[in-house]
């Protein structure tokens, strides 16, 4: 039985991880942890997420990652009825909002970001990002801003480490 919070993971988690704190020479143990976590019922991410991660270059450590060693229903499908019908709200309140500049709306929606929170608005899990609110943004729409427009609960890569108990340990070389 899964107990506490379930994550879904925003491509720009993944990416900053690859490109920083933990990248896969550096931290191989966080991409492990995604997968046991993931096994455990506490941590996945949407399709079009994958489809983001899969744009990288061919060569790269992510893309493999994502090719090779994330399990199957890690990405979970975003074509539930009730989720489309969420996220075809979500683009109706992007579109009739006048405090975004069309060319705002035009980027949100050719992301995933929208199927996010449609997704959580769904099922109630929580949204994992590295974004930081900014309401009184007018040239980008920012996830946890959507997030909050229709109380979708978000944290970032941190807390949910923190969440699920996730710990790295220095290990000597022999």
């Amino acid at each position: 039985m899964t107990t506490g919070p379930i994550y879904v993971i925003d491509s720009d988690v993944f990416i900053s991880a690859k490109n920083g704190y933990y990248a896969f020479v550096i931290c191989p143990g966080f991409w492990d942890s995604l997968i046991y976590h993931h096994e455990h019922g506490r941590v996945h991410s949407l399709d079009r997420i994958q489809q983001e991660l899969l744009a990288g270059r061919k060569d790269e450590d992510l893309v493999q990652w994502v090719k090779n060693d994330v399990p199957d229903g890690f990405f979970v499908p975003s074509q539930d009825p009730d989720v489309i019908r969420a996220y075809q709200d979500i683009m109706l309140w992007v579109q009739r909002n006048p405090q975004y500049l069309d060319n705002a709306k035009a980027k949100f929606a050719t992301e995933a970001d929208g199927w996010l929170v449609a997704y959580g608005r769904v099922t109630g899990v929580q949204v994992v990002t590295n974004e930081q609110p900014r309401p009184e943004a007018r040239n980008r729409i920012l996830l946890p801003d959507v997030c909050n427009q229709f109380g979708v609960p978000y944290h970032d890569t941190f807390t949910m480490l923190k969440s699920l108990g996730v710990r790295y340990d220095f290990a000597r070389e022999s």
